[in-house]
């Protein structure tokens, strides 16, 4: 487990960079919690590491060609007829606003 060891200071002084108000208590605990949440940021960086040299050779493109496209507008009237309001080849709705 890696260490990084935030110190109040270190957070006083983003404190006033953020200008946040923050009591010396207040700092001591954030910079606990600080501590802990890049600890877990490395972990995860460590294993998305090792998953991306695991697999970088194993990656293939899984999309199929599109063989048989379907003729344009071949299923349209088909479609616009089960619409129960349209004109012509635009469909009808209620109005919203």
């Amino acid at each position: 487990m890696i260490c990084f060891m935030i110190e109040v200071k270190d957070i006083k002084k983003l404190a006033e960079l953020s200008r946040l108000q923050m009591t010396e208590t207040e700092m001591a605990d954030f910079a606990e919690e600080f501590d802990s949440i890049l600890n877990y940021v490395a972990q995860v960086k460590n294993v998305v590491g090792e998953l991306g040299e695991r697999t970088a050779g194993e990656l293939r493109n899984v999309m199929r060609g599109d063989d048989k496209p379907n003729v344009r507008g071949a299923k349209t009237e088909v479609l616009t007829q089960e619409f129960p309001t349209r004109e012509g080849n635009y469909l009808k709705v209620k109005k919203i606003l």
